[in-house]
């Protein structure tokens, strides 16, 4: 199987690359990883990019983020460039919601971390998916609501990562 790169200016929908996937041999795998080497996710770069990407668009800085986050700026910085990982998932949310990720940017930001999405029937997350796409106010602000309405607050960052 052979893809052509050139004059592909845009990168393919996901049901496109599960079309090529049906029609491509396990023992073809090598190629097919070759040719759709720049459509396949490299959840470092890709998480890095695109938060760093968010940043410009919202005209925000880093340091800014981390403040509002309540994150160190070393700790924030290794985070977002997944040097260091943790698998809190409410310190990532902590530092979306305070880079103002929207509920969708934040779900995709989640993806390519990668941690669990936010799920709607599950009653902590759905308060956390209301702040974001309502923003009521600050990362102390969603830790008073969760906690008003029963739910642990967005856990800080420390020595459980």
């Amino acid at each position: 199987m052979s893809v052509s790169k050139e004059g592909k200016n845009h990168k393919l929908k996901t049901d496109e690359l599960e079309k090529l996937l049906e029609q491509t041999h396990p023992g073809d795998m090598d190629s097919y990883l070759n040719d759709m080497e720049d459509e396949l996710l490299d959840q470092e770069r890709e998480f890095t990019m695109y938060f760093n990407e968010k940043l410009k668009e919202k005209h925000l800085k880093k340091r800014d983020v981390f403040l509002w986050a309540d994150i160190g700026n070393g700790y924030g910085s290794k985070l977002i460039t997944m040097e260091k990982t943790t698998r809190r998932r409410d310190v990532i949310l902590r530092l979306l919601y305070a880079a103002h990720f929207t509920l969708d940017e934040a779900q995709h930001a989640l993806r390519l971390y990668p941690m669990p999405l936010l799920y709607a029937r599950n009653a902590r997350d759905s308060l956390i998916m209301s702040c974001l796409h309502n923003r009521p106010g600050d990362v102390i602000e969603i830790n008073e609501l969760l906690l008003k309405n029963g739910f642990d607050p967005l856990c800080s960052c420390g020595s459980l990562d």
